[in-house]
């Protein structure tokens, strides 16, 4: 399967295949570690929540803002 054999699927498929793709992933036992700056910006999202600096959005409000 290439690029051009997945353009052809329904937005409906293609999700149905990443979502098993994923679901494999995740059951499968890696030695692969999360990039450094997945650890480097999960930090800083922590210190801002910490010193009251995070600001958080509503799904509902993420959806009016963006018609979803």
């Amino acid at each position: 399967m290439d690029i051009a054999d997945i353009s052809q699927m329904s937005i409906s498929e293609r999700l149905q295949i990443m979502e098993a793709v994923w679901d494999s992933l995740t059951h499968e036992k890696s030695d692969i570690s999360p990039p450094k700056w997945h650890e480097e910006v999960l930090s800083q999202r922590k210190e801002m929540i910490e010193n009251g600096e995070a600001t958080f959005t509503s799904i509902e409000e993420l959806r009016s803002k963006h018609k979803v």
